[in-house]
């Protein structure tokens, strides 16, 4: 039909800790979604999955971001921008991005994720 109901999931270390609401029928939405969770200190990497919903059967992965802990650490103010999203299966072709702001705060010992996701095109 040439649109999807994109959604997404952020993961910390695969365990899905944020699912976004599914905006209904469009190729651009927009979330404005912000969130703040605990971080392990033990943590290895955020994963954002942009998902198609269906209601028919299992919703489709239209592609993910992966920001591991050495990436955060390189950007101590933390990352505000578009992202392009990568394929999750091999023999799929993916397009399209997606804008995040995600910064670490706080100590090792008590750190907390502060992710804002803006929109995908």
């Amino acid at each position: 039909t040439g649109s999807s109901d994109p959604y997404c999931i952020v993961k910390i270390d695969d365990e899905a800790i944020i699912r976004t609401a599914t905006v209904w029928k469009t190729l651009s939405p927009f979330w404005g979604e912000e969130y703040e969770v605990h971080l392990q200190p033990t943590f290895h990497s955020i994963s954002i999955y942009v998902m198609d919903e269906d209601a028919l059967s299992r919703d489709d992965v239209i592609g993910k971001v992966c920001i591991t802990r050495d990436m955060l650490a390189e950007h101590p103010k933390g990352y505000s921008g578009w992202v392009s999203l990568s394929e999750v299966d091999p023999d799929e072709e993916v397009q399209g991005e997606i804008h995040l702001r995600v910064k670490a705060l706080g100590s090792q010992g008590g750190r907390r994720l502060h992710c804002t996701v803006l929109e995908a095109r």
